[in-house]
Formats: C-alpha cells, structure tokens, sequence
C-alpha cells in the first residue's frame, strides 16, 4: 500500500510530519509520498512559489525511509482536485495496488462538498488522521457512508485498491502554517515548529519574511539549501 498526502505545505512543519510518520507506521505502508498542491481550491493561496514549497517538503523528509515528494500536481496547471491527482495516480500504479488518501478529520467533514467526492472512492481508501477525542461526523451522508465502508483492520485496506474509510488517531501539535508565516513576517524565530532546514530555506527565499532578513538565524545556526530555478 501507498499514502497519498497533500497539502499546501507553506510551510511544512512539525505537525505535518508527525501525522504522516503516525500512519506510515500504523499501516506499513511501502511508501508515502507528499503532494504539494499547485492551486488551492478551498483556502488561500500559497505564499511561497511551486519550487520554494517543493525544496521545503524535500529538506523536510530527507533521511526518512519511505518517505517521498510526488510534484504531480505542481505540474499541472489548474486547481488542485483530488480525484485528478487519483486518476494520475491509477494511471501510474494500476487498478490494484491500494492507495490510502490522508485527510485530516475537519476536511474529512466536509468531504462531500469536494469536487466528485464518490469517484475519489472508487480511487482510494480515505485515511482519516483524527485527532483523539474528536466528534463524529454531522452529515448524515457521511455517517452512512462510514458505516459502510469502515475498516477496522489493515487487511481490509490491503485486500482492495480502494472504497474503505480507516481513523488513524495521530499525534496532536499545535502548530500551523498561518502561524509560521506570521512568525518569520515578525522576525520572530518558528525554531521547534519545523525542521531548521526549512526554515534555512525560507530564509533564503525571503518567501515569508517582511522587510529584512530576521536576526535570529544566521549561518552558524542551520544549514543552507539551495533551489535550483526557484521562481
């Protein structure tokens, strides 16, 4: 099985990683790639450029076994749909291999306003990253629906490509992207939010800061990265 995890990542932190290690684990899967979106359908746009996000979410995951970065929906133009990275996805793995989609439990509550939310089922399991002690669904539709296809054992994701719905409850951290841009804007140092190679990035970049280069990293204190054709 493979997992699918997308997301704006701007930036990637902490909380981002911790979750997706959780369900590496708990499913072993074989590998999990990070899709950083091109255009965001639901929320804002992205500060940071394609590359910038791209370089971040690789500095972020280097040295993790399994972990990966698919720039597929980077490369096409458009909004970011689901259910197209999915069809991509098919095209690439064949009908039986098992994709697990990661979504956090608010944007699972909302899934049937997605954009042909019953063909991404048909595409993938939904891994639904729950935090402990969250509320149950409010949709009717969606209570039905998780009635019908819970999985309650990893076999169950492994014995089709798609159609099951798993809660993974996932380690909580009270992090945010909005929260990091705002901190890097101030000046002020996200250290222990994210790893010290993405924010050397963003610091390169000058993607999030306001004005000139904070103080409080300077080159003693983490490593650079370059990206090559940053925009």
């Amino acid at each position: 099985m493979i997992g699918v995890f997308g997301g704006t990542f701007d930036p990637i932190h902490y909380g981002h990683l911790r979750a997706a290690l959780d369900v590496h684990q708990a499913l072993a899967l074989s590998e999990l790639r990070f899709l950083p979106l091109n255009v965001a359908v639901h929320r804002e746009q992205p500060r940071a450029s394609a590359a910038q996000r791209r370089a971040m979410v690789e500095a972020a995951i280097a040295g993790e076994p399994g972990f990966r970065v698919d720039d597929r929906e980077l490369m096409r133009a458009g909004r970011s749909y689901s259910v197209d990275t999915l069809t991509s996805l098919r095209d690439e793995l064949g009908d039986k291999r098992p994709i697990c989609l990661l979504v956090g439990g608010d944007a699972f509550n909302g899934f049937f306003d997605w954009h042909r939310p019953r063909d991404i089922l048909e595409l993938a399991h939904l891994v639904v990253m729950q935090r402990p002690g969250a509320p149950m669904q409010r949709d009717a539709r969606l209570r039905a629906e998780v009635q019908r296809r819970r999985a309650t054992r990893r076999e169950e994701l492994e014995r089709s490509a798609a159609g099951r719905i798993w809660f993974e409850s996932v380690t909580q951290l009270d992090i945010s992207s909005t929260r990091i841009r705002r901190m890097l804007a101030l000046g002020r140092s996200p250290r222990y939010l994210l790893p010290d190679a993405v924010i050397a990035i963003a610091r390169d970049c000058g993607c999030y800061a306001a004005g000139t280069s904070p103080s409080w990293l300077d080159d003693s204190q983490a490593p650079r990265q370059q990206i090559s054709g940053q925009s």
